[in-house]
């Protein structure tokens, strides 16, 4: 089969995963099999030199020196904005440069929520958000009045439609929705959703950690009016992330934070701002994260995210296909590849995943096991936690394989019989 799939695709995964240093170690005595991509994932040797080299060679403060350094360094991290907004069909003036997926919605929440919401409007979520598109508009929430609503998804793992047509009545001032589940890998119509909101007449925001990744995403043709990602989850290291919005909306936005670089000039009583996205980037940036999540997107289209695409989905059905053959097994969300970007989250009928992912680590097997910070979906799918096994482009089937062989790990463990 891996033979036949590469073929398929072009995708030699040998060569890509000769890029990726970790993936040569082992893990108590195993080669490590990484399947925790969806937490975050591992960097090639590329975007690891390309730190190294930035602070070899041209270490310095952006936007503010003369010399040779500061250009450069500048030059090298505007350059990074202009690769990372083309990424997702913006324009660079329209990308903020944040820690990750949780600063970007915060500042929305911050320097939009609080400027445009008051007592009555509505906010409406989803029962499928990470935590990190709840708590902030709660915390808004508290501050201005507004109301929030959350769309239930089905038993089929799906938003229920329906019930977001009924919230739409409301006509929210904001929707607030994932465009790919870390739980259940469903990936939402986040076009139709946002045609929909907007006929509302409600301004959009998508949390698209988990989709940037994995797919190909286009900002201009989904329409929505802010998007959120990550860097660490798409090969660049930690501490980078990214938000898209309307450049009219960054316009009419306060800022997020006060202090230097953000400003144009400043008076004893008032402050003037500079010119977006920098008006959102107050002091010094991540300028070396951010250089190398330049380096990490080259790296992605250098492949073509339509070939990572369809890699993992033929990835997750070949994982699907053998944890559905597990009578002890129950998996959550769709069955179908096609609807569900790279990962699986299942529990064993009597086992805690706590369990599962200490015993399946004594095999040098990396999974996910907890709440994944969306605890109103545990409680949809009466559940305390999952474990979650999630695949990148650097994943074997050999690899799953051995997943599924080590599951006979916790079967022995525990005493189960007849699993398979």
């Amino acid at each position: 089969m891996t033979t036949s799939l590469q073929t398929q695709l072009k995708y030699d995964v040998e060569v890509i995963r000769a890029d990726f240093p970790i993936l040569q170690r082992r893990v108590n005595g195993h080669p490590l099999v990484y399947l925790d991509n969806a937490a975050t994932s591992q960097k090639p040797r590329q975007v690891i030199e390309a730190l190294v080299r930035y602070y070899e060679f041209s270490n310095a403060n952006v936007h503010r020196g003369l010399h040779t350094l500061a250009e450069e360094s500048t030059e090298a991290y505007e350059s990074a904005r202009a690769k990372v907004a083309r990424f997702i069909g913006a324009e660079p003036e329209s990308l903020v440069f944040t820690r990750n997926t949780t600063e970007a919605i915060n500042l929305v929440a911050y320097a939009w929520g609080l400027a445009n919401l008051k007592p009555g409007d509505h906010i409406v979520l989803t029962d499928m958000e990470h935590h990190s598109n709840i708590v902030p508009w709660q915390l808004v929430a508290q501050r201005t009045g507004a109301q929030l609503h959350y769309v239930p998804f089905t038993p089929e793992g799906e938003l229920d439609m329906e019930a977001l047509n009924d919230a739409l009545d409301l006509q929210p001032k904001l929707v607030a929705v994932v465009h790919v589940s870390n739980v259940l890998g469903t990936v939402n119509p986040v076009e139709e959703i946002t045609r929909k909101a907007h006929l509302a007449g409600a301004k959009v925001l998508i949390d698209g950690a988990q989709a940037v990744p994995h797919k190909p995403v286009d900002v201009a043709s989904i329409g929505c009016d802010f998007y959120a990602f990550s860097g660490h989850k798409m090969l660049a290291p930690t501490g980078i992330g990214a938000l898209y919005a309307r450049r009219e909306l960054l316009e009419e936005m306060p800022p997020f934070m006060g202090g230097g670089s953000m400003i144009r000039r400043v008076t004893h009583l008032s402050s003037t701002w500079a010119d977006i996205p920098t008006k959102f980037e107050a002091g010094t940036p991540n300028i070396a994260d951010g250089i190398a999540f330049g380096v990490a997107v080259d790296y992605l289209q250098r492949i073509g995210m339509e070939a990572i695409q369809q890699y993992e989905q033929q990835l997750t059905a070949e994982a699907l296909r053998l944890l559905e053959a597990q009578e002890d097994i129950v998996i959550y969300g769709s069955r179908d590849p096609q609807r569900r970007c790279g990962l699986v989250s299942f529990n064993f009928k009597h086992v805690h995943p706590h369990d599962v992912a200490q015993i399946l680590d004594a095999r040098g097997i990396a999974i996910r096991a907890g709440h994944h910070c969306c605890q109103l979906m545990m409680r949809r799918l009466d559940v305390a936690a999952t474990a979650r096994a999630s695949f990148y482009l650097y994943n074997t089937v050999a690899e799953i394989h051995a997943f599924i062989e080590a599951l006979d790990d916790v079967r022995k463990v525990f005493g189960i019989h007849g699993g398979r």
